[in-house]
């Protein structure tokens, strides 16, 4: 068989951050920013959330604890890394590839954005994870198999996606980039 261009495959990342995306929105989120970039790095998503003042904080892009005298009326941000793997993949499901220079890059990001949107520099912020499973589906594809209930799933023709988990404050800004 033919090796077909790349052009005919989805991207499999896009449609993992879409289906967090939707489920954000689906449990009250607003999605400001998808694939945020500055030179610093990227960000898949960036969302808000408003009456965030019952929200798990954590520190600011700065690496200091915005507004702690947060009242209920105040809203959260949330810089989210989307991780889409197959099953099996060698990095845990995608959580050993958010490593400490990976977090470091998301935090000065995230500053960036801060400094785009200064209205938004005293809300909470916090960085979470979403872990998005894709699975390749097979037209004969009959059995019934068994798998861990997941938050969300979406489809395209050949593929599968799961949002696995959801880490709310996976990482913390206050990493030392040494």
């Amino acid at each position: 068989m033919a090796n077909l261009p790349p052009s005919h495959y989805p991207d499999i990342g896009s449609l993992g951050e879409d289906l967090v995306a939707q489920w954000l929105q689906s449990t009250g989120w607003v999605i400001l920013h998808r694939r945020f970039s500055s030179r610093w790095g990227e960000i898949d998503i960036i969302a808000e959330h408003s009456g965030g003042g019952g929200e798990q904080r954590s520190r600011g892009a700065e690496g200091r604890i915005p507004n702690s005298g947060l009242s209920t009326q105040h809203s959260l941000l949330a810089f989210v890394e989307v991780k889409t793997r197959s099953s099996g993949s060698w990095d845990t499901g995608g959580r050993s590839a958010i490593t400490p220079q990976k977090q470091a890059k998301i935090c000065r990001t995230a500053g960036m954005f801060l400094a785009q949107c200064p209205e938004k520099a005293d809300y909470s912020c916090r960085f979470d994870v979403a872990i998005v499973y894709c699975q390749r589906i097979s037209k004969n594809l009959t059995g019934v198999t068994a798998n861990q209930e997941a938050l969300a799933t979406s489809s395209v023709p050949g593929y599968k996606f799961k949002l696995q988990e959801y880490i709310l404050a996976a990482f913390d800004s206050s990493i030392d980039n040494g």
